[in-house]
């Protein structure tokens, strides 16, 4: 699994003209789910998540959490994480997971944040969305949790 995540000040997204969900300061999380990806990796991309330290405290500026300053997550299904631009022009889904089985995990990913106290908004799984954010920093970092063999 892969997360994109975003320091963001505000990130909102809208499908079909109608605004599903928003957020103020907290972090914009794309999650892209690949083959070979079950509950376990759900559980620790979740975790890693919750305790990466990208926002500032009076020390350094990167040393907080999103729980740690109150902050809010919004998740966005984006199977475009898993493309292969090894070769050619055109990026290959191949190691995207199946729609319904990148669904289930999706979901664990949010009932795995959910758990932990942090404020969780959700796109449209699957729509077409227009997502709207304020990067702060800008902050931009890549988590992934490899499928065990």
């Amino acid at each position: 699994m892969r997360a994109l995540l975003q320091r963001v000040a505000r990130a909102s997204v809208t499908v079909r003209d109608s605004e599903v969900a928003a957020i103020g300061r907290g972090l914009l999380v794309l999650l892209g789910v690949q083959r070979g990806d079950g509950e376990a990796e759900a559980r620790r991309l979740a975790e890693r998540t919750l305790t990466a330290r990208v926002f500032a405290d009076g020390e350094r500026p990167m040393n907080r959490s999103v729980a740690d300053v109150g902050g809010s997550v919004l998740v966005v299904s984006q199977f475009t994480l898993a493309a292969d631009t090894r070769r050619g022009n055109r990026p290959s889904f191949t190691s995207a997971a199946p729609p319904a089985e990148a669904r289930t995990l999706y979901e664990r990913y949010l009932v795995e944040l959910e758990g932990c106290g942090v404020e969780v908004r959700a796109g449209e799984f699957g729509a077409d969305m227009q997502v709207a954010l304020v990067n702060d920093g800008p902050v931009t970092i890549l988590l992934e949790v490899p499928p065990k063999p």
